[in-house]
């Protein structure tokens, strides 16, 4: 059965249950997070919450690419196309740079790493709402740049993943080996800052 069957995503109690997995996931994991205190944080019954999940995998899952595609959408609605392609691709950078480092991020990318021998799905799962969705969107955006005279690049999809990793720079590391938890908002623009000039001294005209 496809996790598309099998997630009901109707209902009163569907957003319910996943702000209390969310909630349960990022503090205990997944391997700690019980269906019992899942329940509890989303005050529901647990046969309410195998009506929607019957597999806590799937949860995970919904909570990860739930919480991805909000993140698409908030950098989508803050980006005018209209706009010269380096306000665009800061305010893309800056975005991302922060969700990279947020506690969500960091949380749901420890439990893929810790849970990807025994269930590969999470991390693919992850990956393909967060990494992959976000460099197809950007894909995307890099086309329209480079029809417009306003980027001149010769592999897409290459420089749509150079952008995503420039936004990792010094920071995403330090918050990925637990070297620092918390970043300010000018530490993310420099990083975002410098992301876009690299990227633009590439590809910019």
């Amino acid at each position: 059965m496809t996790q598309a069957a099998t997630i009901l995503r109707t209902g009163r109690k569907f957003d319910q249950v996943l702000r209390g997995a969310r909630e349960v996931f990022m503090a205990d994991g997944f391997e700690g997070a019980s269906v019992d205190d899942i329940a509890r944080a989303a005050g529901v019954s647990k046969a309410t919450l195998y009506s929607y999940f019957p597999d806590k995998r799937l949860l995970f899952m919904e909570v990860a690419q739930t919480e991805c595609s909000l993140m698409a959408e908030r950098i989508i609605s803050m980006i005018d196309e209209t706009k010269p392609a380096r306000e665009v691709l800061t305010i893309a950078a800056t975005q991302l740079t922060a969700f990279l480092v947020s506690d969500f991020a960091q949380q749901v990318f420890r439990i893929c790493v810790a849970e990807r021998d025994r269930f590969p799905e999470l991390g693919k799962a992850f990956y393909q709402a967060g990494p992959e969705n976000g460099q197809r969107q950007l894909a995307e955006y890099l086309e329209k740049a480079v029809a417009n005279g306003e980027l001149v690049i010769e592999d897409i999809h290459i420089a749509a993943e150079q952008f995503s990793e420039l936004c990792k720079v010094r920071l995403w590391g330090r918050a990925a080996f637990g070297i620092q938890s918390s970043f300010s908002q000018e530490e993310i623009d420099e990083v975002a800052l410098q992301a876009v000039d690299m990227f633009m001294a590439r590809y910019g005209t």
